[in-house]
This record gives structure tokens, sequence and C-alpha cells, in this order.
């Protein structure tokens, strides 16, 4: 089955994942989530090339999950935000998180962000459900700290990409 035959298929899984089905756009989503909006910082922390992450925005841009808003005009510049659509996609990143913290090496570590949820307080671990609001998951509905190792490597990550950023200019 070519990819255009899953993307024109029945199964609502098999539709989603044309839209979000690869590693690169989950960690778009996830920097998105974090806050992280401008161009050369979803590069940093994703460690995607100039030219897969533009093809991915895009392609995130025309299907309505993430959309640009400049911030400066001289040069014309954009940061990226997630849409209304692109934060129903929220859950899917947090369902993730919770399995790893179950099945995957995040079982053993400390939580690389710990979350609190507003209205009711509770930890947002692997156990955690969301109260029955009606409303799908969103961040927005979370206190987030970044863990100390998680907080140095991002960090770190940022701080090779600006190097190897200089010695392309130079």
């Amino acid at each position: 089955m070519s990819w255009d035959e899953v993307c024109d298929s029945v199964c609502p899984i098999a539709r989603s994942l044309a839209v979000v089905g690869d590693r690169w756009t989950l960690l778009i989503l996830r920097e998105l989530a974090m806050g992280t909006r401008r161009f050369d910082e979803i590069q940093a922390q994703t460690g995607m090339s100039s030219f897969l992450l533009s093809s991915r925005l895009k392609r995130l841009e025309k299907d309505g999950v993430v959309e640009r808003r400049p911030y400066s005009d001289r040069p014309p510049r954009f940061e990226y935000h997630t849409t209304e659509k692109g934060k129903d996609l929220d859950g899917v990143l947090l369902l993730l998180r919770a399995w790893d913290m179950k099945w995957g090496r995040g079982a053993d570590e400390e939580p690389a962000v710990h979350m609190v949820h507003k209205r009711t307080g509770k930890v947002v671990d692997a156990a955690w459900r969301p109260p029955a609001t009606g409303k799908p998951f969103s961040f927005d509905d979370v206190n987030s700290t970044v863990s100390s190792a998680f907080a140095a490597e991002r960090e770190a990550r940022r701080t090779a990409f600006l190097a190897a950023k200089r010695g392309d200019d130079s």
C-alpha cells in the first residue's frame, strides 16, 4: 500500500498518521508545546536539517496544525504556534510521555518535565487520567517544570547548534 493510499483510507488512525505519523512531526509538536516558537530554536532542539524542518512546518501549516505569525518585518521572520487543531494533539503527546514513564527508559528516571494539573493539583504521571471535563487534554491545563537533567540536555543541544551555525557562517 502506498502512503497516498494510507491517506485516503477510511481508517482514522491511518488518516491521522498521514498528518503526524513521523518522529520529526511529533518532536516539532513537543517543542511547540514547550513554548519553542522560532525556526532556529526548533531546529536546535530537534536536530532536523533546515530543509526537513521547513518541509514539515509547511505541511503542518497546510494541514491546519500550526500557523505562522510574523515577529519581524525586516527581514521577514515568523514564529510557529499550534492551532486549535494542533492543540487537540496534546493528548497524544501526553500518552506517549505516560507510556515511556511506565514502559520505557523513563520508568526509572525523574520525569524530564514535572507536570501538575492546574485545576486538580494532581501530579501528571504515568497513572494520571484527565478529569472528565468534556474537553481534550491541553498542556495549557498544567503547570510544567523542566528537570535539571532535561534543561541541561536542551542547553547542550542549543549550544552545539549555535556553535555549528557559527562554524558554517565563517
